[in-house]
Parts: C-alpha cells; sequence; structure tokens
C-alpha cells in the first residue's frame, strides 16, 4: 500500500479548500497560493486528494473543473450525490448537501459518478444576504 505523503503544497490546497465558502477552480487555488508550487504540481495534488477522498469535482456551467472538501468520503467511499448550485452572476460554485437527487436507470446502468449542477442566482448576488 502506498504511504499518504504530506507535503507544504497539499497541506495548502487542503486548507484553502477546507475554508473556502464554495468550490475553487485551479487558477483560483494558483492565484491563493501565491507561488507556493507550480500549476503541474497544483493539478498532481488535487488528483491525488481526489483519491484519497479528501476532495471532489465539480464541473461548473462554463466547463470548468472546480474543487470543494469532502465532507463525507473516505478513500474508499466517495459520497458526491448531492447537487452544486453555479452562480450565473459571481461564477460561485456551492455544494448543497441537504438535498440529495434520487436517479432510476434503465435495467442493467451502473452509475458510477454524475455531476449535478443547478444554474442560477445565489442569495449574495440577488441582495438578500
Amino acid at each position: 500500500m502506498k504511504q499518504v505523503r504530506n507535503t507544504q503544497a497539499k497541506t495548502e490546497i487542503l486548507h484553502l479548500l477546507s475554508n473556502a465558502s464554495s468550490a475553487l477552480s485551479h487558477h483560483e487555488i494558483q492565484e491563493k497560493l501565491n507561488g507556493l508550487c507550480n500549476r503541474v504540481t497544483i493539478y498532481r495534488v488535487l488528483e491525488r486528494l481526489e483519491k484519497e477522498g479528501k476532495i471532489h469535482k465539480i464541473v461548473n456551467i462554463d466547463g470548468i473543473v472546480n474543487y470543494a472538501r469532502c465532507n463525507h468520503c473516505s478513500k474508499e467511499k466517495h459520497l458526491h450525490n448531492h447537487i452544486h448550485f453555479n452562480c450565473e452572476k459571481c461564477k460561485e460554485v456551492i455544494c448543497i448537501e441537504n438535498i440529495v437527487p434520487e436517479i432510476t436507470l434503465p435495467e442493467n446502468f451502473t452509475a458510477h459518478s454524475y455531476n449535478f449542477v443547478i444554474s442560477g442566482i445565489c442569495p449574495k448576488c440577488a441582495g438578500i444576504q
């Protein structure tokens, strides 16, 4: 079994995602790290964190991959069956974990993962917060 490595880049990226109010894109992570590591290292760390069950990917309405901290996952089992809200104005992607869509596939189909994104305007952009 491969040993889990904790590098400074990995620790900082996980810290960023843990404290973020919304999912972050690779570009946003790179900006917030302020030169700590290069873009390739960031991709590798994100891939490793996803394999370890610590983060998950969300493809937003513009096709950009965003990353968010997993709250109920482990290396053995990822539970990403919640919805994501993508604000059309500020572009934030927010995990909404208290709503789980029910999906029924036809016979002999097996789902391994899905990406459920709702687009609209968040409360902040609507002036409600």
